[in-house]
């Protein structure tokens, strides 16, 4: 059913400690222990042959409970001397991975929701806050609209811009298209002082961030904080969506956070969510919240 939609991105397999993704020719799978791994594995051997699917690898990515233990995936099946870099499908919007650049190889499956409500919403103005690769400036661009993409990797803006042009969309200034590798919570308050406003705000920080000069960022400490800055820059009916993949905080925390902000800034939304994603179960996917100001 995804096929139909253009996608060839998505998931295949959950379990508790392990999941299996297609990500166009090849599949990932992410396993918390070695076990779940190698049970994943031998059940895949006995699906795949009434799969028309054949991936071309597999590669393996092992979820550490320590951030500094991450490390790219690791082919465990398949030709070892193909390219590391690929190129898949979301909704028809093509995407650039790339297995060796680090943990995660270039896109969220789990914001796919997300990604096409930008891109049918109508919008002139999107600020892409945290952008990785500008998954969501791209999908707001293909509609349109401009956009502003800030991170603090200029390595992952300059992945984000070869999107656009994967796209076939020019990614520069003199078409709308600007990318700041910048600390977001720095870039936030000097953009309102020029006087920018935009009508779509994306907010899906980190859990935890080391930023410039040594500001840490703790998303449960400073979700608010980067909130009430977006809303300096918030058009009166503009759409902010809230994002976290902290384990510690679920959409009814985004919902305090946001209820807080907006009585703190005067402001007045409408709450939203998008529906749940056939393929990712709801409590393995982003917790994420609409707010449509009004």
């Amino acid at each position: 059913m995804l096929a139909q939609t253009g996608t060839n991105a998505h998931r295949i397999y959950s379990a508790p400690d392990a999941w299996l993704e297609r990500f166009g020719h090849d599949l990932l799978l992410s396993y918390k222990t070695e076990a779940a791994r190698d049970s994943v594995l031998a059940e895949w051997q006995g699906w795949s042959a009434a799969q028309t699917f054949v991936p071309r690898r597999i590669f393996g990515k092992y979820l550490p409970e320590r951030n500094e233990d991450r490390a790219a995936p690791a082919l465990l099946t398949g030709d070892p001397s193909a390219p590391l870099e690929t190129v898949v499908e979301e909704n028809h919007i093509r995407f650039g991975l790339d297995f060796a650049a680090g943990y995660s190889a270039g896109l969220f499956i789990d914001q796919r929701a997300n990604r096409a409500l930008v891109r049918r919403g109508g919008i002139r103005r999107l600020l892409n806050t945290f952008a990785y690769t500008c998954s969501f400036s791209v999908a707001a661009a293909l509609s349109g609209a401009e956009t502003v993409s800030i991170d603090l990797s200029k390595k992952s803006l300059d992945r984000g811009a070869e999107n656009f042009v994967l796209n076939g969309l020019d990614p520069s200034k003199e078409k709308g298209h600007r990318f700041f590798a910048d600390d977001v919570l720095e870039a936030l308050p000097r953009l309102a002082r020029k006087g920018e406003v935009f009508d779509a705000i994306i907010l899906d920080p980190p859990t935890f961030s080391r930023g410039h000069k040594g500001r840490r960022f703790q998303v449960e400490k400073d979700f608010e904080a980067l909130l009430l800055a977006a809303l300096e820059l918030a058009d009166p009916h503009a759409r902010i969506l809230l994002s976290t993949n902290c384990a510690r905080l679920n959409r009814r925390s985004l919902g305090n956070i946001g209820r807080f902000c907006l009585k703190t800034s005067r402001r007045a939304a409408d709450f939203h969510t998008e529906p749940e994603l056939p393929d990712i179960p709801a409590d393995a996917a982003a917790q994420t919240l609409w707010l449509f100001l009004k």
